[in-house]
C-alpha cells in the first residue's frame, strides 16, 4: 500500500494474470470513502481488500460510493461482492454499463459473438471455441453483479475534493479518468500506463473505431497540466507528455506494419498471426490480439487506406492504394 498524498491511497489487489496485480485506490476525507476500482473477484482479492481495510482501521461500512474506471473484469469483477459487503453505491460510465449487459449479464451472447467475429476473420474453428470457452469461463470472477448507477456527473468528490471526470474512450468505450487540477493528478485506470501499451480492441456491439477514439482521448491527455498520473497497473507516471507521445508513435508504427501486411489481401487472422509470431499465444491471449489486429486494421479502413471485402464467409483486407506511401 502507498500514500500518494493526504487521504489517497494506492492499494495493490492482486490478479490471476501476468501482470499480478491491479492498483485501486481509495480516497479517504471528512464526508466518507470512496474506492477507484475493486479488482478481480477471487479469494486472494478478497483477502487482499480486508488486510488493506485493517491496515487502515476502516469498517466496510465506511465505503460510500465505488467508481469504476470501466467494466473489465479486473476492475469490474469485484464490485458486486464489494457493494454486498459495504453497501456502497457502485456507479460506471453509461457506455460500459451497457458492456457490462452484454458482457457479463448475457456473456454466454458476446461469447458466441467474439468467436463468431473470430471465424469470419479467420480465425481456425478450434481456437474461436477455446476464445468462447475462455470467456465464460471469466464468468465466474465477476459475479454478483452489482447494482449499477449511471455515471454521468462531470465533477465527483474524492476524499475532501473534487475531480473531473474525463471521458477517454478507447480501451473501452466509456472508459474514464478522473483529473484533480489543483493537484495536478490523474487518476488513470488503463488508460495510460507506465510500460504496457493499453490494449485497444474491437469488440461485437461496441464502437466501430475505437483506436481513432484512443488517439483523439490520448491528445486530449495530452493536454490536460498533470504532474503525475495513478494508472491502474505498473508504476506512477510523472512524464505524460513523453508517454502519450510513446503510446501514438507506437499506433502510427501498427498501422503501418499492418498496412503492408495486407497489400495482396489478408484476414485480419493471418496479419495477426504476422505481428505476434515471436509469441506462443493462449486462447486469452489470441482473442486480444485478434481484437486488436481488428481496431488498427479498422481504423486504416475508415482512413481509406484499406479496402475491406468479403471472400465466402472470410473478411479480406487489401491496400486501396498500394503505391502510395503510408503517412
Amino acid at each position: 500500500m502507498e500514500q500518494i498524498r493526504k487521504g489517497l491511497f494506492r492499494i495493490p489487489i492482486p490478479v490471476p494474470f501476468p501482470m499480478k496485480y491491479i492498483y485501486c485506490y481509495l480516497a479517504i476525507g471528512q464526508q466518507g470513502i470512496v474506492m477507484i476500482d475493486a479488482g478481480f473477484n477471487y479469494k486472494d482479492a478478497q483477502e487482499a481488500w480486508k488486510q488493506a481495510f485493517t491496515e487502515l482501521k476502516i469498517q466496510p461500512k465506511d465505503i460510500e460510493v465505488i467508481y469504476l474506471t470501466h467494466f473489465h473484469p479486473d476492475h469490474f469483477g469485484l464490485s458486486g461482492w464489494m457493494q454486498e459487503w459495504t453497501g456502497a453505491l457502485v456507479y460506471i460510465s453509461e457506455a460500459d454499463m451497457a458492456m457490462v449487459d452484454r458482457a457479463w449479464r448475457n456473456g454466454d451472447v458476446q461469447a458466441k459473438l467474439v468467436g463468431q467475429m473470430g471465424k469470419e476473420n479467420g480465425v481456425p474453428e478450434s481456437l474461436a471455441e477455446q476464445i468462447v470457452e475462455h470467456m465464460l469461463k471469466l464468468h465466474d470472477h465477476v459475479l454478483p453483479l452489482p447494482e449499477l448507477r449511471p455515471m454521468t456527473m462531470t465533477e465527483v468528490r474524492l476524499g475532501d475534493e473534487l475531480w473531473q471526470v474525463i471521458p477517454t474512450p478507447g480501451h473501452s468505450d466509456g472508459h474514464r479518468c478522473f483529473y484533480q487540477s489543483e493537484n495536478r493528478l490523474l487518476l488513470a485506470g488503463d488508460h495510460i500506463l507506465d510500460k504496457i501499451t493499453p490494449n485497444i480492441s474491437l469488440w461485437p456491439g461496441g464502437r466501430s473505431n475505437p483506436l481513432e477514439d484512443y488517439v483523439q482521448s490520448l491528445q486530449q491527455t495530452a493536454a490536460l497540466d498533470i504532474s503525475l498520473a495513478l494508472p491502474a497497473h505498473g508504476k506512477l507516471i510523472d512524464n505524460i507528455p513523453q508517454r502519450v507521445s510513446q503510446l501514438l508513435e507506437h499506433h502510427q508504427q501498427r498501422l503501418e506494419q499492418m498496412r503492408g501486411l495486407v497489400r495482396q489481401g489478408r484476414t485480419a487472422y493471418e496479419v495477426a498471426s504476422d505481428v505476434f509470431r515471436h509469441k506462443e499465444l493462449t486462447p486469452h491471449q489470441w482473442r486480444f490480439a485478434m481484437a486488436e489486429t481488428l481496431a488498427h486494421l479498422e481504423c486504416l479502413a475508415f482512413q481509406g487506406r484499406l479496402n475491406k471485402s468479403q471472400d465466402g464467409q472470410l473478411n479480406i483486407y487489401t491496400q486501396a492504394n498500394p503505391d502510395e506511401m503510408f503517412l
